[in-house]
């Protein structure tokens, strides 16, 4: 098959997009209802930068704010690693805080114990009754209350699992994750984030372990990847099977290729091998790349069934469509993709 870009020929009908070939169906699909719009992404970004000014402001401004260590600020989540698909929901932002002396234990990577001794300090504040364990909760609650009078934003609040600060913004449609952290002092060449575990202590995160995955990954694929991981997200999140969590299914995507140079730029092109390999990587252990989540595939056994057989089915369904393209029949190619992505996938025409 020759695989030449051909220009875009589109036209609207009914609010939906229309094509003549399967690539030109395709990169409609990726730009109008996969990838993130490019302005909402330039001005969640800005959003992130401001709203990052202004909270390390609030150590000089709220009383017995914590203090905080911005240089080891950074961005994590989807958003960070550019593998968020349509829509920008959310935006995740961790904000480090000076440790001033406390000491970590870290017997369980999911249940670890601040612990201060300095009367003096700021974090002195956020104790618990023992008056020498660091509550994250306590934490979280302070940078809850000193948000909600910032400018432009309309509420905070702390989600369900008592882990991050949800911060939603007037007039946007995407709201930012806000976690209070630490990092630990260097051993043998290597920290990681402390961040609250939902039940008032600490756990060990760090999101630099992801980004740089899958930023290796994806070039060593030629930067074809991450198309295809936003696809399949897409894909994940339609209402056909139970849906796997984000996180998940990115890393089985990543482990697919972790060994591989050959994503094509063209998306439909690996989507045959994906689906064939999310059908029966659902039922296997999947590794937290940053060794502390042990599995992190917890789906139960009917809902593993229920992602297998509908991604055997799609993996029918995209050999058909790519042997549908092969023999130049794209109306009957796009209608077969159709079929696997639904109405949201450009009609022929």
């Amino acid at each position: 098959m020759n695989f030449v870009i051909q220009s875009m020929q589109r036209t609207l009908q009914k609010g939906r997009y229309m094509a003549t070939t399967v690539i030109t169906a395709f990169n409609e699909f990726l730009q109008n209802s996969v990838n993130l719009d490019p302005e909402d992404t330039k001005a969640a970004r800005l959003d992130r930068d401001n709203l990052r000014t202004r909270i390390q402001g609030l150590e000089t401004t709220v009383d017995y704010f914590p203090y905080l260590y911005t240089d080891a600020d950074i961005n994590y989540g989807s958003f960070s690693r550019r593998t968020k698909k349509r829509p920008l929901d959310d935006v995740d932002m961790f904000f480090c805080l000076m440790a001033q002396g406390a000491t970590y234990n870290d017997y369980d990577p999911n249940n670890i114990t601040l612990t201060l001794t300095d009367t003096s300090s700021r974090l002195y504040q956020y104790t618990k009754d023992d008056n020498r364990t660091i509550s994250s909760i306590k934490i979280l609650n302070k940078f809850k209350s000193s948000l909600t009078n910032i400018y432009h934003y309309r509420s905070a609040e702390i989600n369900r699992r008592q882990e991050v600060v949800l911060l939603n913004l007037v007039n946007k449609d995407w709201s930012f994750d806000i976690v209070p952290c630490f990092l630990t002092v260097e051993q043998f060449g290597k920290n990681f984030y402390i961040i609250p575990n939902g039940s008032g202590d600490w756990k060990k995160a760090d999101p630099r372990i992801d980004k740089n995955r899958t930023i290796t990954i994806n070039q060593q694929n030629n930067g074809n990847l991450l198309d295809v991981i936003r696809t399949v997200k897409f894909w994940n999140s339609r209402a056909t099977m139970h849906t796997m969590g984000s996180y998940l299914l990115e890393n089985i995507i990543l482990n697919y290729y972790q060994h591989r140079t050959d994503c094509s730029q063209f998306v439909d092109m690996s989507l045959p091998a994906i689906f064939n390999h999310i059908s029966s990587a659902v039922y296997q252990y999947v590794a937290d790349p940053k060794g502390f989540q042990g599995d992190l595939n917890t789906l139960s056994f009917e809902q593993k069934v229920s992602i297998s057989a509908r991604a055997s089915l799609d993996y029918q369904k995209a050999g058909e469509a790519r042997r549908l393209e092969t023999e130049k029949d794209h109306k009957g190619s796009i209608n077969k993709w159709r079929e696997i992505f639904g109405n949201e996938f450009p009609t022929y025409g």
